[in-house]
Formats: C-alpha cells, structure tokens, sequence
C-alpha cells in the first residue's frame, strides 16, 4: 500500500468514517486509496466552504472528527472562513491539504503557497508529513489533536504516492491523559468548584455563563438544580455552537448581539462565573465603550474554560457544583414547565416574529435545527422555547457567515435518523448556496427556510446603531433587490424542490410537507422586515 492508503486504513481505524472533498491534482493519491479503503464514505462538496462547514456540522454532532480534502493553498483558502467558525467553536476537523511533490517545491509553481503560514491562523494545530512511513501517524496525532479543535495535516502528492510496508498504523501518538475522560475531557480541580460555591453563597447578584458541553442536556439540568438552589441567573453565548433546547429542558436566557441588551442583561451583576465559555465581550469595537459586556467592577471567575481553550470537563464541574450548593440530590429539576403552553400558527405576511413562531411551532421532536438566519430570526430562539425537544446550532460561532448550509449538510449526515431544519439569511446562503447540490446528491433530510428580505439587514441594523446617514452608496452595497434572486430557479437548478411562500399560514403548510418526506426540501419565506 501507499502512504495515502497507510493513512485512511488508520483513519477509519479511529472511527473516522467520513471525507467531505474537493480534491485537485495533489490529492488524486488520496481519492484513488478511499476506492481502496473501506469505513470511509466520500461527500463531494462543490466548493471547499461547503466541505470545511460540513466538517464542523458532523463533528458538532458527533464529537468525532470528519476529514476534509482540499486542494493546496488556495483550496484550503476558500474554505477558512468555515474554519475560522470551527476553531471558535472547538470542533473536532481534520483537515487534509495537499501539498506539491517536496522535488517540485522549489520551482514554485502558481499553487504553491506557504501551507504552515496560511493554516496556522485558523487551526490549533498544523502538521506536515515528512515520509511515506510516517504518515499513519501523523494521521493518529492529528485526530488526537483535534480534541481541542479543527487541525491541519499538509500531505505532499509523492510521499501519499510512495509505497509503505504495512506496519502498526493505528499506534498512540500522544501519551494518553489519565485524568481524561473517554471524550478527552478532564475534571477541574476541586480549588475552582469551592471558589464557585462561595461566589454563589455570596450576597450579590451572581451569573453562570454557558457555552461548550456546559449546554448539554446534563449540563442544562444541572446548571438549573445551581440556579434553583442559589437564585444566580443563568446566561449563555451568544452564539453558541450547539446547545439543547425545548421539551421543558431549562432554558437560559442567550445574550443579546446587541450591545446596549447585552450590557444591561449583566448590569448589576456582582461576579460572572464562567462554564465552558470566555468572558463575553461585543462582536465589534465602539467608540467610548469597554469591550467587556461584564460591569467593570463585577468580579469573573472561571469554573470550566472553553472547549477551544482548555479539555476541562464543564458538565462534571457544574454536577460536582450542584451537589456542593443544592446537595447530593438537589432540587427536583424544573421540567414540563413549558410544555404545556402551546404554539400557535400566527397568520398574515410573513414578519420576523412570525416566522420564528411559526417554524418552532412546526418543528419536530428530535429535530436538529442550524440558525444562521441572524436578524430575520432573531425572535426564534426564544419562541422556541415551547417546542418539542431538539438540537440548535448556531451556525456563525466565529462571525463568519456562509456557514448554515454546509453545517446543516454535515449534520444531517451525523444523523441520518433526525430531520434538519435550516433557518438560512439570504444574503449569507449566496456564499455557499452549492451546499444544496450536496444534499440532493446524498439524499439528505434537510429542510431549509431561506429567510428572504432582499439586504443585508443586519449591517443596515449596525448603520442605523451607530447613528450613521444612509446614501445612495450605502443604499446599494446593502441590498439584494437589483435584480431580485431567482430563489426557486437556484434550488430547482441544484436538485432540490422549492416553494415560494409569503404568509405565516403558507410557511406552515409548506414546513409540514417538506418534514413528512425524505430528501431536502427548500422553502424561500418572503419576510416584510
């Protein structure tokens, strides 16, 4: 077998069981070994956004990293952004870039780039293999490494070509840790769970701010007995990677985006305790304004880091918590509050509120929802509260937009038995719109909303926040409506079916039809803002 062979074989020997590619020249070594290795599916994406997203859709879901194969520098440049919203997120990605042959290096070809330089910014860790022989290993370590976040493995054409004797491929690279959990994480030390009761024992006002595993499901009941038992608020990300929502689960207030509700959601506040998150600070700069949403004399202590910083353990620290504010037992935790407030269908045109009432009320139990929907949908997070229990991700973790498609591309192939829900902005989904061609080839359940208002809404917003004149050149840079996008044609073009629809009522006939059969249904949702 051949380096590239050597690779995969150790690949699906850590589970590794998917390859979102694009690949080019330099990576045929590789696409001629997945004919050859078993335990690997291949996932074309048209463009290396849709892969790198896809990616971090799959491994969101799963905790396991998903491959990703792109074509040299500039393949892998296509799909940073996507990378960049990863790390921010602290997703498992392995991504594989093929490099030119090392004898063909010095001639600098146009592709060649400076591989280490480019991936380094937007990965936690980059690796380059130097031998045939070596390969397996470096694949080993970059799974290992991937705990922590997408890596880079730079993998040039002639040594993935070289043949290799097989050998011990799936050896440990890294010394395992032994206080880490089967997952890689690891429990906090006990000095950070007493600083934590006390805080919450004191007199002042008190907030856990969530992120990472901290919004799990164990982590939300146990953060919940915290609250119940201290009277502390519970706050979490803005825009968290994934979090469980619905089905009488706690649900803690998200912080605003915008600036003013963020600082007056934490105004008052004595001490902000960390879990799974950093401290929250605005997505921009403002003149005359502190970066950090905290109060300035509120203390900020830290019980779990966040999953692109440290491996601690956030549901383990807020269990052990629990015990130590609520006791062994705790309160009985607070669920089937919500259930039975009941969700309506509104009717008339379609308004942001209306949509997001009308997709939640629509949704499924067990269904995995990808928001990048930002203004049009900022009122769903919180009329999804009632909804049955289900998975939200939200897509631009990093502030990079583009991303719901392909994330939503990844999730549903992580979960082939859960439907996926998109609620897509129109103005981001024209960077990855491919994605769809993806779904229809893979067959997969996947219902988008493509939240249509012909702008850039949420750039107007920071426009009208700053107090800033709108011209005729901001007029034209900020909207979509000259000429107006054939949503419908895009989507029938791509593979998918497509409805036009205009009123709530509309919405939830047309969401009802795509969710009862298979394959990816596409619903442009025309909103009056």
């Amino acid at each position: 077998m051949n380096g590239a062979e050597s690779l995969l074989r150790t690949a699906a020997a850590h589970e590794v069981d998917v390859c979102f590619a694009n690949p080019g020249t330099t990576e045929l070594p590789l696409v001629s070994a997945l004919d050859r290795v078993g335990g690997i599916r291949p996932v074309l994406g048209l463009h290396e956004a849709v892969c790198v997203g896809a990616a971090d859709g799959y491994g969101r879901m799963t905790g396991r990293p998903a491959l990703t194969l792109v074509h040299l520098g500039p393949g892998l440049a296509d799909g940073l952004a996507c990378l960049h919203n990863a790390r921010r997120a602290g997703t498992p990605v392995v991504a594989l870039v093929g490099d030119q042959a090392t004898w063909h290096l010095a001639a600098d070809a146009p592709l060649t780039t400076d591989l280490e330089a480019v991936a380094a910014a937007f990965s936690t860790w980059t690796g380059r293999s130097t031998s045939a022989a070596g390969m397996a290993a470096d694949l080993a370590e970059a799974v290992e490494r991937s705990r922590r976040g997408p890596v880079c493995l730079i993998l040039p054409a002639d040594l993935a070509d070289e043949q290799v004797e097989s050998g011990d491929s799936t050896r440990p690279v890294l010394a395992p840790d032994s206080a880490a959990g089967a997952s890689g994480s690891t429990p906090v030390d006990e000095e950070r769970v007493a600083a934590a009761a006390d805080a919450l024992r004191g007199a002042g006002p008190v907030v856990l701010f969530l992120g990472g595993r901290a919004l799990s499901r164990p982590g939300l009941l146990a953060a919940d007995a915290i609250a119940r038992a201290t009277g502390c608020r519970l706050v979490h990300e803005t825009f968290p990677a994934r979090v469980e929502r619905g089905g009488g689960l706690p649900a803690p207030m998200r912080l605003p985006h915008v600036y003013a509700d963020a600082a007056a959601t934490l105004k008052g506040v004595e001490t902000v305790i960390l879990v799974g998150a950093r401290e929250p600070v605005s997505s921009f700069g403002y003149p005359g304004l502190p970066s950090s949403l905290v109060p300035a004399d509120a203390a900020v202590q830290s019980l779990a880091g966040a999953p692109q910083d440290s491996s601690d353990d956030a549901v383990n620290a807020l269990e052990r918590l629990a015990e130590r504010v609520a006791g062994r037992e705790g309160p009985p935790p607070a669920r089937g509050t919500v259930r039975d407030r009941q969700l309506t269908v509104p009717s008339g045109v379609l308004t942001p509120e209306t949509l997001s009432v009308t997709v939640a009320a629509g949704q499924p139990e067990g269904a995995i929802v990808v928001d990048e929907s930002l203004t049009a949908g900022f009122d769903y997070h919180q009329a999804a509260i009632p909804a049955p229990e289900h998975t939200c991700m939200v897509a631009q973790v990093g502030g990079a937009i583009g991303h719901g498609l392909p994330l939503a591309t990844g999730a549903a192939i992580a979960c082939p038995d859960r439907p996926v829900i998109t609620l897509q902005a129109d103005g981001s989904a024209l960077y990855t719109i491919q994605a769809l061609w993806t779904q229809a080839r893979e067959d997969l359940d996947v219902t988008t909303v493509l939240c249509n208002n012909q702008s850039y809404e949420i750039v107007k917003m920071e426009m009208k926040n700053a107090d800033r004149p709108f011209g005729n050149a901001s007029r034209s840079l900020l909207s979509l409506d000259r000429p107006e996008v054939g949503w419908s044609a895009l989507a029938e073009g791509l593979g998918v079916p497509s409805i036009r629809v205009t009123t709530a009522e509309e919405l939830a006939g047309a969401l009802k039809a795509a969710l009862s059969e298979s394959g990816p249904h596409f619903i442009e949702a025309v909103i009056r803002q």
